[in-house]
């Protein structure tokens, strides 16, 4: 196994781990969505001197929360997409442009994305992936 196959393996494996972590990441505005279900459903439990707050507070949470979630989760599907794009040797822009893109997911997705911009801009891996583009 070359230098550049077990790099590839390695950046592939630590897509997966890096994914599962922004997965997990992602789920944190949780208790902003169950907050705003609060509001909405059960506004008496937050009424001190007898008026409850609007519903619309809830929705905000909820909305806001739920918009959070989705983008994260979507962030990390992709993230896990370009694992298996790496472990593949296939699309190589997207691998590239994600690994950009991951530099954003402090601090794991820094060095796991400058890692992965070292790797794929050698011409030795360029030419792996160029080579499975016809298969």
């Amino acid at each position: 196994m070359t230098q550049d196959e077990e790099h590839l393996r390695l950046l592939s494996i630590f897509h997966y781990v890096v994914g599962g972590m922004a997965g997990l990441f992602a789920l944190f505005p949780v208790f902003h969505l169950i907050f705003g279900l609060f509001f909405i459903f059960a506004p008496e439990k937050f009424a001190e001197s007898g008026d409850a707050p609007p519903a619309f507070f809830g929705w905000m949470f909820v909305i806001f929360a739920s918009v959070l979630i989705t983008i994260g989760w979507a962030f990390a599907a992709l993230i896990l997409l370009a694992g298996r794009f790496l472990a593949k040797r296939r699309h190589y822009m997207f691998c590239l442009v994600m690994a950009g893109v991951e530099c954003l997911f402090m601090p794991f997705g820094t060095v796991m994305g400058a890692f992965t911009i070292v790797v794929l801009t050698r011409e030795s891996v360029k030419r792996r992936f160029t080579a499975n583009q016809s298969v």
